[in-house]
Parts: structure tokens; sequence; C-alpha cells
């Protein structure tokens, strides 16, 4: 492994984990009412089509990465939706 896949590795992991504490907290209060929903939906298309990119071009790094941060921002879109 190169440093430039050094590199990605670890940014694809730290973008990716941040998303955490926001859901778990969501989750824990129910409190959605600071969350934007524009945002969040506009990074949800985002990731979905950098998830459709890495399978385009077949690189699993990027396929990994992009299904679990839409796992997890479209979790934070629900409870946005749900509970917002």
């Amino acid at each position: 492994m190169n440093l430039a896949d050094i590199t990605g590795a670890v940014a694809a992991i730290l973008t990716t984990v941040s998303f955490v504490p926001q859901a778990v907290r969501i989750i824990k209060t129910r409190h959605t009412h600071d969350i934007s929903l524009p945002m969040y939906a506009l990074f949800s298309i985002g990731i979905l089509l950098w998830l459709i990119y890495g399978i385009l071009i077949g690189d699993a790094p990027i396929i990994a990465a992009n299904i679990v941060t839409l796992a997890l921002s479209l979790t934070i879109l629900i409870l946005k939706l749900r509970w917002g």
C-alpha cells in the first residue's frame, strides 16, 4: 500500500465515521430541529452519486466508504423527516 492509498483510506474512514456521533445523538434524543433537511438531502444525493461513480470505475474503497456514508446520512435524513 502506497502513501496515496493510505491517505485515501484514512480520509474515507474519518469522513464516514464522522456521521456516527450525529446519528447516535439523534437516535438517543429524537431531537432533529437543528439538522438542516436541505443539507442532508443534497449530501445524500451527492454520496449516492459518489457510490455510482465508484461502481462505474470499479473502485472498491470508494464503493465501501460511500455505502456506509450513505447509510448513515440516510438514517439522519429519515429521522429528520420522521421526528423533525
